[in-house]
């Protein structure tokens, strides 16, 4: 989609502090951190939101978590931890239409989240 804010940043047509890409996907420090650690892991397929995943994105998904844990782990947040979050919609948080795993860590998280 050519006007989506994170198809954008994986084209590299805006800047981003990136912590992981290869082909399929883009992992990038949020520019407003939540906790030490914030960073989004994105496809850079444009999918809507979880909400829209396909049978057909169910390899991608996987591999999505996958390199969510190893990112989590390579930054230094194995240790104690982290939060692994998907929002979808505007209900559920979601505030850009574009599929991505926010990753959190540094400090303790309380449940159940705001």
């Amino acid at each position: 989609m050519s006007d989506c804010l994170f198809c954008k940043i994986a084209r590299g047509e805006i800047p981003a502090n990136v912590a992981y890409e290869d082909d399929e996907m883009l992992a990038f420090h949020d520019i407003n951190p939540v906790s030490p650690l914030h960073v989004l892991l994105i496809p850079k397929k444009h999918i809507a939101s979880l909400l829209d995943l396909s049978r057909d994105d169910e390899a991608l998904a996987g591999r999505m978590l996958a390199r969510a844990g190893e990112l989590a782990r390579r930054l230094g947040y194995g240790q104690n931890g982290a939060r692994f979050v998907f929002n979808a919609g505007r209900d559920g948080g979601q505030t850009v239409g574009h599929l991505h795993l926010h990753i959190l860590g540094g400090r303790a998280h309380g449940w159940p989240p705001g």
